[in-house]
Protein backbone atom coordinates (compact mmCIF):
# COMPACT_ATOMS: atom_id res chain seq x y z
CA UNK A 1 0.00 0.00 0.00
CA UNK A 2 2.58 2.51 -1.20
CA UNK A 3 0.88 4.15 -4.18
CA UNK A 4 -2.29 6.16 -4.69
CA UNK A 5 -3.88 3.32 -6.64
CA UNK A 6 -3.05 0.76 -3.96
CA UNK A 7 -4.38 2.92 -1.12
CA UNK A 8 -7.59 3.73 -2.98
CA UNK A 9 -8.11 0.06 -3.87
CA UNK A 10 -7.73 -1.05 -0.26
CA UNK A 11 -10.23 1.55 0.96
CA UNK A 12 -12.75 0.51 -1.71
CA UNK A 13 -12.33 -3.17 -0.84
CA UNK A 14 -12.81 -2.48 2.86
CA UNK A 15 -16.05 -0.60 2.27
CA UNK A 16 -17.27 -3.39 0.03
CA UNK A 17 -16.71 -5.84 2.91
CA UNK A 18 -18.41 -3.54 5.41
CA UNK A 19 -21.45 -3.08 3.18
CA UNK A 20 -21.89 -6.84 2.85
CA UNK A 21 -22.06 -7.03 6.65
CA UNK A 22 -24.60 -4.21 7.01
CA UNK A 23 -22.14 -2.03 8.93
CA UNK A 24 -23.45 1.53 9.37
CA UNK A 25 -20.47 3.10 11.16
CA UNK A 26 -16.75 2.41 10.76
CA UNK A 27 -13.81 4.18 12.36
CA UNK A 28 -10.84 3.03 10.32
CA UNK A 29 -7.37 3.25 11.79
CA UNK A 30 -4.02 3.12 10.05
CA UNK A 31 -0.52 4.58 10.40
CA UNK A 32 0.15 6.99 7.50
CA UNK A 33 3.92 7.01 8.12
CA UNK A 34 4.06 3.36 7.01
CA UNK A 35 2.95 4.24 3.48
CA UNK A 36 5.79 6.53 2.41
CA UNK A 37 8.28 4.02 0.97
CA UNK A 38 7.71 4.88 -2.72
CA UNK A 39 7.64 8.65 -2.70
CA UNK A 40 4.34 9.58 -1.08
CA UNK A 41 4.51 12.00 1.83
CA UNK A 42 2.44 11.43 4.95
CA UNK A 43 0.24 14.33 3.85
CA UNK A 44 -0.24 12.69 0.44
CA UNK A 45 -1.28 9.47 2.15
CA UNK A 46 -3.86 11.14 4.40
CA UNK A 47 -5.24 13.15 1.47
CA UNK A 48 -5.63 10.02 -0.67
CA UNK A 49 -7.25 7.93 2.05
CA UNK A 50 -9.51 10.70 3.35
CA UNK A 51 -10.78 11.52 -0.15
CA UNK A 52 -11.46 7.88 -0.91
CA UNK A 53 -13.18 7.33 2.43
CA UNK A 54 -15.40 10.34 1.70
CA UNK A 55 -16.32 8.95 -1.73
CA UNK A 56 -16.94 5.43 -0.40
CA UNK A 57 -18.91 6.69 2.59
CA UNK A 58 -21.33 8.37 0.18
CA UNK A 59 -21.32 5.49 -2.31
CA UNK A 60 -21.98 2.73 0.24
CA UNK A 61 -24.06 4.73 2.72
CA UNK A 62 -21.73 4.05 5.63
CA UNK A 63 -20.79 6.70 8.19
CA UNK A 64 -17.01 6.62 8.46
CA UNK A 65 -14.02 8.28 10.05
CA UNK A 66 -10.25 7.84 10.03
CA UNK A 67 -8.14 7.46 13.16
CA UNK A 68 -4.43 8.03 12.53
CA UNK A 69 -2.14 5.66 14.41
CA UNK A 70 1.22 6.24 15.92
CA UNK A 71 3.01 2.99 16.72
CA UNK A 72 4.78 1.83 19.86
CA UNK A 73 8.07 1.43 17.99
CA UNK A 74 7.90 4.97 16.57
CA UNK A 75 10.14 7.60 18.13
CA UNK A 76 8.91 10.82 19.72
CA UNK A 77 9.33 12.81 16.52
CA UNK A 78 7.27 10.34 14.49
CA UNK A 79 4.57 10.29 17.13
CA UNK A 80 4.37 14.07 17.18
CA UNK A 81 4.28 14.14 13.38
CA UNK A 82 1.30 11.79 13.44
CA UNK A 83 -0.72 13.77 15.96
CA UNK A 84 -0.01 17.01 14.09
CA UNK A 85 -1.34 15.33 10.96
CA UNK A 86 -4.55 14.65 12.85
CA UNK A 87 -4.73 18.30 13.87
CA UNK A 88 -4.03 19.48 10.32
CA UNK A 89 -6.80 17.38 8.80
CA UNK A 90 -9.24 17.55 11.70
CA UNK A 91 -11.41 20.12 9.94
CA UNK A 92 -11.87 17.45 7.27
CA UNK A 93 -14.48 15.50 9.22
CA UNK A 94 -13.11 12.17 8.03
CA UNK A 95 -9.96 12.49 10.19
CA UNK A 96 -11.33 12.15 13.68
CA UNK A 97 -8.69 11.09 16.21
CA UNK A 98 -5.36 9.61 17.28
CA UNK A 99 -4.47 6.06 18.36
CA UNK A 100 -1.41 4.32 19.79
CA UNK A 101 -1.04 0.78 18.45
CA UNK A 102 1.41 -2.14 18.04
CA UNK A 103 3.67 -3.94 20.51
CA UNK A 104 2.85 -2.67 23.99
CA UNK A 105 4.94 -5.40 25.64
CA UNK A 106 8.08 -4.47 23.72
CA UNK A 107 7.86 -0.68 23.81
CA UNK A 108 6.89 1.63 26.72
CA UNK A 109 4.75 4.74 26.29
CA UNK A 110 7.65 7.16 26.92
CA UNK A 111 8.13 8.15 23.26
CA UNK A 112 4.44 9.03 22.97
CA UNK A 113 3.84 11.15 26.05
CA UNK A 114 4.39 14.47 24.24
CA UNK A 115 2.19 13.47 21.32
CA UNK A 116 -0.73 12.55 23.52
CA UNK A 117 -0.28 15.60 25.71
CA UNK A 118 -0.44 17.60 22.47
CA UNK A 119 -3.67 15.78 21.63
CA UNK A 120 -5.11 16.54 25.06
CA UNK A 121 -4.11 20.21 24.82
CA UNK A 122 -5.75 20.50 21.39
CA UNK A 123 -8.92 18.52 22.22
CA UNK A 124 -8.10 15.73 19.75
CA UNK A 125 -10.11 12.55 20.51
CA UNK A 126 -7.90 9.71 21.76
CA UNK A 127 -7.89 5.95 21.94
CA UNK A 128 -4.97 3.60 22.58
CA UNK A 129 -4.22 -0.10 22.57
CA UNK A 130 -3.53 -1.40 26.06
CA UNK A 131 -4.17 -4.43 28.23
CA UNK A 132 -3.56 -7.11 25.62
CA UNK A 133 0.15 -7.97 25.45
CA UNK A 134 0.67 -6.35 28.87
CA UNK A 135 -1.46 -6.49 31.98
CA UNK A 136 -3.53 -4.09 34.04
CA UNK A 137 -0.60 -1.72 34.55
CA UNK A 138 -0.65 -0.95 30.82
CA UNK A 139 -4.30 0.11 31.08
CA UNK A 140 -3.62 2.23 34.14
CA UNK A 141 -0.79 4.18 32.56
CA UNK A 142 -2.84 4.69 29.41
CA UNK A 143 -5.69 6.19 31.43
CA UNK A 144 -3.33 8.34 33.51
CA UNK A 145 -1.26 9.82 30.69
CA UNK A 146 -3.55 9.70 27.65
CA UNK A 147 -7.01 10.33 29.15
CA UNK A 148 -8.70 8.25 26.41
CA UNK A 149 -12.39 7.91 25.68
CA UNK A 150 -11.75 4.33 24.60
CA UNK A 151 -9.13 1.62 24.97
CA UNK A 152 -8.29 -0.94 22.31
CA UNK A 153 -8.61 -4.41 23.88
CA UNK A 154 -8.25 -3.64 27.61
CA UNK A 155 -9.25 -7.22 28.42
CA UNK A 156 -6.53 -7.77 31.02
CA UNK A 157 -8.36 -5.41 33.33
CA UNK A 158 -9.74 -8.66 34.78
CA UNK A 159 -6.37 -9.07 36.54
CA UNK A 160 -7.30 -6.16 38.83
CA UNK A 161 -10.95 -6.01 39.96
CA UNK A 162 -10.61 -2.41 41.18
CA UNK A 163 -9.66 -1.39 37.64
CA UNK A 164 -12.90 -2.81 36.28
CA UNK A 165 -14.79 -0.60 38.71
CA UNK A 166 -12.80 2.44 37.56
CA UNK A 167 -13.55 1.72 33.90
CA UNK A 168 -17.26 1.60 34.72
CA UNK A 169 -17.14 4.70 36.94
CA UNK A 170 -15.29 6.77 34.32
CA UNK A 171 -17.29 5.36 31.38
CA UNK A 172 -14.16 4.25 29.52
CA UNK A 173 -15.12 2.01 26.62
CA UNK A 174 -13.26 -1.19 25.63
CA UNK A 175 -12.90 -2.05 21.94
CA UNK A 176 -12.86 -5.82 22.34
CA UNK A 177 -11.62 -8.25 19.67
CA UNK A 178 -12.15 -11.79 21.03
CA UNK A 179 -10.79 -13.86 18.12
CA UNK A 180 -7.69 -11.69 17.89
CA UNK A 181 -7.04 -12.12 21.62
CA UNK A 182 -7.20 -15.89 21.21
CA UNK A 183 -4.98 -15.79 18.14
CA UNK A 184 -2.35 -13.77 20.01
CA UNK A 185 -2.50 -16.23 22.94
CA UNK A 186 -3.87 -13.80 25.49
CA UNK A 187 -6.46 -16.50 26.13
CA UNK A 188 -6.05 -20.15 25.19
CA UNK A 189 -9.55 -20.78 23.88
CA UNK A 190 -12.55 -18.63 23.00
CA UNK A 191 -14.47 -19.89 26.04
CA UNK A 192 -11.80 -18.35 28.29
CA UNK A 193 -12.33 -14.85 26.91
CA UNK A 194 -13.75 -12.38 29.49
CA UNK A 195 -15.99 -10.43 27.09
CA UNK A 196 -19.15 -11.98 28.53
CA UNK A 197 -17.98 -11.35 32.10
CA UNK A 198 -17.10 -7.73 31.39
CA UNK A 199 -20.38 -7.12 29.58
CA UNK A 200 -22.38 -8.52 32.48
CA UNK A 201 -20.38 -6.50 35.01
CA UNK A 202 -21.48 -3.33 33.23
CA UNK A 203 -18.31 -2.36 31.39
CA UNK A 204 -19.02 -0.53 28.13
CA UNK A 205 -17.75 -2.89 25.41
CA UNK A 206 -18.10 -3.25 21.67
CA UNK A 207 -17.20 -6.13 19.38
CA UNK A 208 -14.54 -5.59 16.73
CA UNK A 209 -12.51 -7.64 14.28
CA UNK A 210 -9.18 -5.87 14.81
CA UNK A 211 -7.17 -6.42 11.60
CA UNK A 212 -9.71 -8.30 9.49
CA UNK A 213 -7.17 -9.87 7.12
CA UNK A 214 -4.62 -10.87 9.77
CA UNK A 215 -7.20 -12.37 12.13
CA UNK A 216 -9.12 -13.72 9.12
CA UNK A 217 -12.55 -13.03 10.55
CA UNK A 218 -15.56 -10.92 9.66
CA UNK A 219 -17.75 -9.11 12.16
CA UNK A 220 -20.61 -11.46 11.30
CA UNK A 221 -18.43 -14.47 12.15
CA UNK A 222 -17.37 -12.83 15.41
CA UNK A 223 -21.00 -12.26 16.37
CA UNK A 224 -21.79 -15.89 15.60
CA UNK A 225 -18.98 -17.04 17.88
CA UNK A 226 -20.43 -14.98 20.73
CA UNK A 227 -23.86 -16.48 20.11
CA UNK A 228 -22.49 -20.02 20.06
CA UNK A 229 -20.04 -19.65 22.96
CA UNK A 230 -21.78 -17.34 25.43
CA UNK A 231 -25.40 -17.73 24.32
CA UNK A 232 -25.60 -14.07 23.34
CA UNK A 233 -28.71 -12.87 21.58
CA UNK A 234 -29.99 -9.73 19.91
CA UNK A 235 -30.08 -7.76 23.16
CA UNK A 236 -26.36 -8.18 23.85
CA UNK A 237 -25.37 -7.46 20.25
CA UNK A 238 -27.62 -4.41 20.10
CA UNK A 239 -26.21 -3.01 23.34
CA UNK A 240 -22.64 -3.45 22.10
CA UNK A 241 -23.52 -1.52 18.95
CA UNK A 242 -25.14 1.25 21.00
CA UNK A 243 -22.04 1.36 23.21
CA UNK A 244 -19.86 1.71 20.13
CA UNK A 245 -21.93 4.60 18.79
CA UNK A 246 -22.00 6.35 22.18
CA UNK A 247 -18.20 6.20 22.43
CA UNK A 248 -17.52 6.93 18.78
CA UNK A 249 -15.90 10.20 17.73
CA UNK A 250 -19.09 11.31 15.98
CA UNK A 251 -20.99 14.46 16.89
CA UNK A 252 -24.08 14.05 19.07
CA UNK A 253 -26.54 14.58 16.20
CA UNK A 254 -25.05 11.72 14.17
CA UNK A 255 -24.85 9.54 17.28
CA UNK A 256 -28.58 9.97 17.90
CA UNK A 257 -29.37 9.23 14.25
CA UNK A 258 -27.34 6.01 14.17
CA UNK A 259 -28.57 4.88 17.59
CA UNK A 260 -32.15 5.25 16.39
CA UNK A 261 -31.27 3.21 13.31
CA UNK A 262 -29.83 0.43 15.49
CA UNK A 263 -32.88 0.43 17.78
CA UNK A 264 -35.20 0.14 14.79
CA UNK A 265 -33.14 -2.57 13.09
CA UNK A 266 -32.97 -4.78 16.20
CA UNK A 267 -36.69 -4.80 16.87
CA UNK A 268 -38.02 -8.36 16.72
Amino acid sequence: MQTEYELESVVEDLFDQLKKENVILAEIRFAPLLHCEKGLTAENVVDIVANRVRECSEKFGIEAGIILCTLRDFNESQSLETVKLVQKYFSNRFVIGIDLAADEAGFPIDEHLKAFQYAIDNNIPRTAHAGEAKGAESIRETIEYFNPLRIGHGVRCIEEPKLIYELIKNNIHLEICPSCNVQTDVFKIYQDHPVDYLYNRGVSVSINTDARTLVNISLTEEYQKLINTFNWGLEELKQCNLNAIEHSFLNNIDKKKLSAQIEKSYKI
